[in-house]
């Protein structure tokens, strides 16, 4: 069964309060006697980072110059095309 905590209990020794969840135990936080949270230990790990799984791709094209900017190549409805006359 969890122990029951207040939370000035447990501000005060939550380094005391996580090393009993990290053995196992759960610990209840709650105030005026009404539990509102719950310290359990995590299960499982985060899985640690591989570099270079990433995969990424450069087009062949991505250095070419930008072709200049023309309204006329808007769609109808872009806003913006209204700001360019």
């Amino acid at each position: 069964m969890a122990e029951t905590v207040n939370v000035h209990e447990a501000k005060t020794h939550l380094s005391r309060l996580l090393a009993r969840v990290e053995s196992g135990e759960e610990i209840i936080i709650a105030r005026g006697g009404r539990p509102i949270a719950r310290l359990q230990r995590l299960e499982g790990r985060a899985r640690k980072r591989t570099p270079g799984n990433d995969r990424i791709v450069i087009h062949p094209d991505f250095d070419d110059p930008i072709p200049e900017w023309d309204p006329d190549y808007m769609h109808p409805d872009d806003p913006m095309r209204e700001s360019t006359t």
